[in-house]
């Protein structure tokens, strides 16, 4: 048997992907991108490799892009 990385009881308070995404007005392939670029702290929470975003990395990626006047990589795009 495996074990998850994150236990049950810790990821109901976190975040989906789809849910991200609309947080930060960007697709759900922008927020799988920028994870895997590790731009967005993600973690990984079964055999199937789900992602999953705690509420406090968000909002520090929100204010750091605040900061950086929204430019967090170059050339990205937050289209739908």
């Amino acid at each position: 048997m495996w074990k998850e990385v994150v236990s049950n009881k810790s990821i109901e308070p976190m975040l989906k992907v789809p849910e991200v995404a609309h947080l930060l007005h960007v697709h759900s392939n922008t927020v799988r991108r920028w994870a895997d670029q590790g731009l967005i702290t993600a973690y990984r929470i079964n055999r199937r490799g789900d992602r999953r975003f705690r509420r406090e990395d968000i909002a520090n990626f929100l204010a750091e892009l605040n900061e950086n006047g929204g430019n967090k990589e170059k050339g990205s795009s937050t289209h739908h």
